[in-house]
């Protein structure tokens, strides 16, 4: 039996600042720390301590910062690993969100995989998914470890289509929604073969409260 928890990564600065994220580098905010701690005690109630645990995260701040947390509570490793960054929003990345809304193309549906848009240096739906399903199938491969991966709200539809190993040409219309600091579940069972979406973007652990603004 494997586990997968998939965390992504609580409140950031540039959310709160209303600016495209991406590749952009953003902080978490004092909310997003105080529920990185929550996600921390509910990471080590939620797993089985006879299996020991590897913690991957995308290499920005938002994620690693996140990361550092979570191993000094479960006791675990943390490898930055750049394949896990959100979607690269090329020049429109730390930018007002405005900005980029009055410029984006959707992707047509004859297209979702390759189009790439007016924004220069922008991603592929396909690029991302590529260079997150090579990450992940590695994560597959050590069965010997459960896995923690921190990464963003965008990568992680394709953190769960390579997991129940649906092929790239496939995700083009793949979609997994989730929110700040939830935490997706991903279940191995090496006997039946089965790969089990135990619960998707769950947020139980978070105070709801509304908090003000830091």
């Amino acid at each position: 039996m494997q586990d997968i928890y998939v965390v992504s990564h609580p409140h950031a600065e540039h959310t709160q600042r209303n600016l495209v994220g991406g590749w952009h580098d953003s902080h978490p905010t004092e909310r997003g720390q105080r529920d990185t701690q929550l996600i921390a005690e509910e990471l080590k109630r939620r797993r089985n301590p006879a299996r020991p645990v590897r913690i991957t995260t995308s290499d920005l701040a938002r994620c690693a910062e996140t990361a550092a947390i979570l191993a000094a509570t479960l006791c675990a490793g943390v490898t930055a690993d750049s394949r896990l960054r959100e979607i690269s929003f090329g020049e429109a990345e730390g930018r007002p969100n405005d900005w980029l809304a009055q410029r984006q193309v959707p992707a047509p549906d004859r297209d979702r995989l390759d189009h790439r848009g007016p924004i220069r240096g922008a991603e592929t739906r396909r690029e991302v998914a590529t260079r997150v399903g090579a990450c992940i199938r590695e994560l597959m491969a050590d069965t010997g470890h459960d896995h923690v991966v921190v990464t963003h709200g965008y990568a992680l539809s394709f953190v769960v289509t390579t997991w129940r190993q649906i092929p790239v040409s496939s995700t083009g219309f793949a979609s997994f929604a989730t929110t700040p600091g939830a935490i997706t579940h991903l279940r191995f069972d090496d006997y039946w073969r089965n790969r089990t979406l135990v619960g998707l973007a769950d947020t139980s652990h978070l105070n709801t409260e509304e908090m003000p603004s830091v």
